[in-house]
């Protein structure tokens, strides 16, 4: 196990680490804030092929969701026929049902990796994994913008969180529902709920988060809201 911490901390922490530092050598007073915003925009458009061809599956999955009801309906007393005839179905449409599950795997790891990232860089002590290359700032500022403190709790951005991840919420409804199908009736009934319980639930937690880690899921629920624009506009 402690090798896997070992590889975890080598490949994925110590770098993103690094480039947060980085960043932040660049901004103005050194505004770690800033450089939270500047490095998830970035992990943003590395993973931005991947998170759309996500987005694309799950909307093939949701047009043909009719058909998959039918089958499920016609052959609810044999799953072996029921098996069969979905990956018919899916061969038919040329869709494959997990192209919308591995991206995400792939970015979890990273996400956990940031989570952290953002945390030890409001600790000085961390300074020592910084690669030789890269400019040791002596001290962190952790300021936003000169006044918005990323260290403690902010019931501001905590809210604006929440807001904007119930604007996201709605956007994605709206996208999967002009994507021509028909959303399964129990998974509609769900993002319903979570249409608003979500929101809540970000603010709630966010308010006992560091205002750092609220100040990253509003750049990515931005970057979000902008991504599901463009496959809006775009086949």
């Amino acid at each position: 196990m402690s090798s896997i911490f070992a590889f975890f901390k080598i490949i994925l922490y110590t770098p993103l680490f690094n480039a947060l530092i980085f960043f932040s050598n660049f901004m103005p007073k050194h505004d770690l804030g800033l450089s939270i915003i500047a490095l998830t925009v970035v992990i943003r458009f590395l993973f931005l092929p991947l998170s759309i061809k996500a987005q694309r599956s799950q909307r093939a999955l949701n047009a043909i969701n009719p058909h998959i009801q039918a089958i499920k309906e016609k052959h609810k007393h044999d799953q072996a026929a029921q098996g069969a005839a979905m990956m018919q179905l899916y061969k038919e449409h040329n869709i494959n049902p997990v192209a919308g599950c591995l991206p995400l795997l792939i970015q979890l790891p990273i996400l956990i990796a940031l989570y952290q990232v953002f945390i030890a860089g409001l600790n000085p002590e961390s300074f020592s994994m910084l690669y030789p290359f890269v400019h040791n700032p002596g001290t962190i500022n952790p300021l936003f913008l000169g006044f918005i403190s990323i260290s403690g709790r902010n019931i501001i951005l905590a809210v604006l969180a929440g807001v904007l991840q119930f604007i996201q919420a709605k956007q994605s409804m709206a996208y999967m529902k002009a994507s021509g199908g028909g959303a399964n009736p129990q998974m509609a009934a769900l993002n319903t709920q979570m249409l608003y319980f979500f929101p809540i639930m970000i603010v709630i937690i966010g308010w006992n988060l560091q205002a750092g880690l609220i100040l990253y899921w509003i750049t990515t629920t931005l970057f979000s809201i902008g991504e599901q624009f463009y496959l809006k506009t775009t086949k």
